[in-house]
């Protein structure tokens, strides 16, 4: 397993990917030299951007956290029927096309959505606008909060069964219990989930982009957009892009600093206190969150596939562009995931190499440098690459290659974050076994690596790929009409108000991105019996 043909491609990547990174930033620097970095703390209008920016994501962090805290709870203290869906369903948003949500989000709450058809059979009118900070943090809310939940069951889920059986034997309950046994756990994933939550919200684009509702919601990431974009402003583009880099990597490194290691995978103790310990109050008080959650999550899912069967969705399917859009998503998808994975391969089998030969330093360092794209945001990054290509190639008729580029780097932290621990156990356990019996190269491959890594391969695969097909970022700054994704096809009918086309696009996207997660998975972690 040790030796320089495993060690040589993952540095190879590594340094592809600290080039390409560089570049970008270097391009970015050389198009700010004339600003007046002054202006970020002088000019009203990119002060106001920065403090919308932190202010929706610091109210979207607190309501997805704070309210993943009884949600988690509940989950971990009572067993019933559709738990298990109900947990499929929260992990179904973290791959859920942003657009695709904001759409579900919209049936639901938006002017002519589900509670306004509802009021108005009462005579009453739906008044909320769910355009600007409101809809912001509702969709955030959606998107994160099953995500922060998910991370503080597993926090929970860490409890010992000697500690909950002391627990029921002292007779702790309610507020105790929380606060002696479950808080110490569920704190070491707090700042975790916080911060990555942040983060997230922060650096939000399509959800920003779908839901801002003008010049008065708008954040520093949708700011570079329409600084490059519609006002050809290079400069200022650049500058708001090294802003939001400069913040973006000290709220990663706050959080690296501050969170302590966890274990990301435990196994589920499902363990449930005796009945006579749980008072009706308490089990009306979890499930009220669990309800609570299930009204969040469920009802914008299930207007996806309801509002996406209508008059249109037929006329819809007839017209090439759609298909030429899918056809586009697809192979964007494909090549991206594809690529992600197989540098993010040679990265971990590096790393694990020098891990088992005692250089935890060499391993960590190249793990961060796949990992810098979690840093720099894929604003800054398609920033980069689109100043630095300019020059030299029609960047919008090479748009494929720059998505492309973009998406690979955005899914790689993803691929190595999700394979790297698997990885190092397995060399652990059999690197002995495959030196005795002189396994290496296709056949260490074939019977060892593939049979025990198959199910990280296909999530990280299957994540690599859902990522990339409804992303909007990258194609909304080089996309075209001749050229365009489904989440732009998406967007632009959302833009025009064409609600019932929105529909029937929004359900395509919905069962391209989970179909082929599923079918990725199906395949590649489908057992040989042969």
């Amino acid at each position: 397993m040790l030796n320089s043909s495993k060690i040589w491609p993952g540095i190879v990547s590594a340094v592809l990917i600290a080039v390409l990174i560089n570049a970008a930033l270097f391009f970015l620097l050389a198009q700010s030299r004339s600003l007046n970095i002054a202006s970020l703390w002088q000019d009203p209008y990119l002060q106001y951007v920065t403090a919308f920016s932190l202010k929706q994501a610091f109210f979207s962090t607190l309501l997805s956290v704070g309210l993943a805290i009884p949600v988690a709870h509940a989950l971990s203290r009572r067993r019933f029927a559709g738990k298990e869906l109900l947990l499929k369903l929260f992990s179904m948003t973290l791959v859920l096309p942003v657009l695709v949500g904001v759409f579900g989000i919209l049936s639901i709450y938006g002017k002519s959505g589900l509670l306004s058809d509802i009021l108005l059979i009462f005579g009453l009118k739906w008044n909320i606008n769910i355009y600007g900070l409101s809809g912001i943090l509702l969709a955030h809310v959606f998107f994160n909060l099953p995500f922060a939940t998910q991370l503080l069951v597993q926090a929970l889920n860490q409890i010992p069964c000697d500690q909950r059986r002391l627990a029921y034997q002292l007779g702790l309950q309610g507020w105790h219990q929380f606060r002696l046994i479950e808080w110490p756990y569920l704190r070491l994933q707090l700042f975790h989930a916080t911060g990555l939550v942040f983060i997230l919200c922060f650096t939000s684009f399509a959800t920003v982009m779908a839901l801002g509702g003008g010049p008065s919601a708008t954040t520093i990431e949708l700011a570079i957009y329409h600084a490059i974009r519609f006002d050809f402003d290079l400069q200022t583009g650049a500058l708001l892009a090294l802003w939001q880099l400069l913040l973006c990597g000290t709220f990663h490194l706050i959080v690296q600093c501050a969170t302590k290691p966890i274990a990301i995978q435990g196994k589920d103790i499902n363990i449930i206190l005796p009945p006579r310990l749980d008072s009706f109050g308490e089990k009306m008080w979890n499930y009220f969150w669990i309800g609570a959650a299930v009204l969040l999550v469920i009802p914008p899912l299930a207007m996806i596939i309801i509002s996406g069967v209508n008059s249109s969705a037929l006329s819809i399917l007839k017209q090439s562009a759609i298909w030429n859009a899918t056809i586009t998503s697809l192979m964007l998808a494909t090549c991206s995931a594809i690529s992600a994975l197989s540098l993010g391969t040679t990265i971990i089998l590096t790393s694990r190499s020098w891990r088992l030969l005692g250089k935890s330093i060499r391993a960590n360092g190249i793990e961060i440098i796949a990992s810098l794209v979690l840093v720099v945001p894929g604003s800054v990054l398609s920033t980069g690459l689109f100043l630095m290509l300019r020059s030299y190639i029609d960047v919008f008729n090479s748009a494929f290659w720059l998505i492309l580029t973009v998406n690979t780097m955005m899914a790689l932290p993803y691929v190595v974050k999700i394979l790297s621990q698997p990885a190092y156990q397995l060399a652990q356990q059999y690197h002995g076994l495959c030196c005795s019996l002189g396994l290496k190269g296709l056949n260490q491959l074939r019977l060892i690596e593939w049979q025990a890594l198959r199910a990280p391969i296909a999530r990280a695969l299957a994540i690599s790929f859902v990522l990339s097909t409804g992303d909007l970022g990258a194609i909304a700054l080089v996309g075209s009409k001749d050229f365009e994704t489904l989440p732009l096809y998406l967007f632009r009918l959302m833009g025009s108000y064409q609600m019932d086309a929105a529909a029937a696009v929004s359900l395509i996207l919905f069962t391209v991105s989970l179909g082929c997660y599923a079918l990725i998975e199906k395949i590649t972690t489908w057992k040989s019996y042969a």
